[in-house]
């Protein structure tokens, strides 16, 4: 039974998206903040859980991605509501997941099974856009941070964002080829 845990986890941090998302539309930015502090502490705990007692599952693989998806799209779609964030960071956030998503079906409908592996800049890229979104919720909240650390975040998360989807790309193609010169 504990094995499932870090999979309820993922799930749980996925249905946080729905109060964040109404905090922030709301006005009650420090609830909002609080929630999404949680959520990125949920990706960390998910990920030891399963790694430190062997609890890795190909549900889970599938899961934690979509959970940290799911949630910093719409982190980013409401934030970008209420001019906390920048249109194009969202719009470089959500072509890169569309990108990776149409990628993985194409790729099993063509080639065959797929198993997510998040790659270090990857990994990198989610853990810059979870600082954003927490820096343009600490800043909503009415902790003033400077308008240069914020904008410098920005570019930083929306470059890595360019950058892993790219690389995705490229090495999804490679072992895609790969594959089919092998059979």
């Amino acid at each position: 039974m504990l094995r499932h845990l870090p999979n309820l986890i993922s799930a749980l941090r996925a249905l946080l998206a729905v109060p964040i998302a109404a905090a922030v539309l709301h006005d009650e930015h420090r609830w909002a903040l609080g929630l999404a502090v949680v959520a990125g502490s949920s990706d960390a705990l998910d990920g030891y859980l399963a790694k430190r007692h062997g609890w890795q599952s190909r549900l889970g693989a599938w899961l934690d991605p979509a959970a940290d998806k799911l949630l910093l799209t719409t982190c980013f779609v409401t934030l970008a509501l209420v001019d906390a964030v920048p249109p194009w960071l969202v719009g470089l956030a959500i072509v890169r997941d569309l990108v990776l998503v149409g990628g993985s079906v194409t790729y099993q409908s063509l080639i065959g099974a797929l198993t997510p592996q998040p790659s270090t800049l990857g990994r990198a890229t989610t853990l810059l856009q979870i600082s954003a979104v927490l820096a343009a919720l600490l800043q909503r909240a009415g902790l003033a941070l400077p308008e240069r650390l914020l904008a410098t975040l920005f570019v930083l998360a929306g470059l890595a964002t360019i950058a892993s989807g790219i690389d995705y790309v490229r090495v999804w193609v490679g072992r895609a080829r790969s594959r089919r010169s092998a059979s």
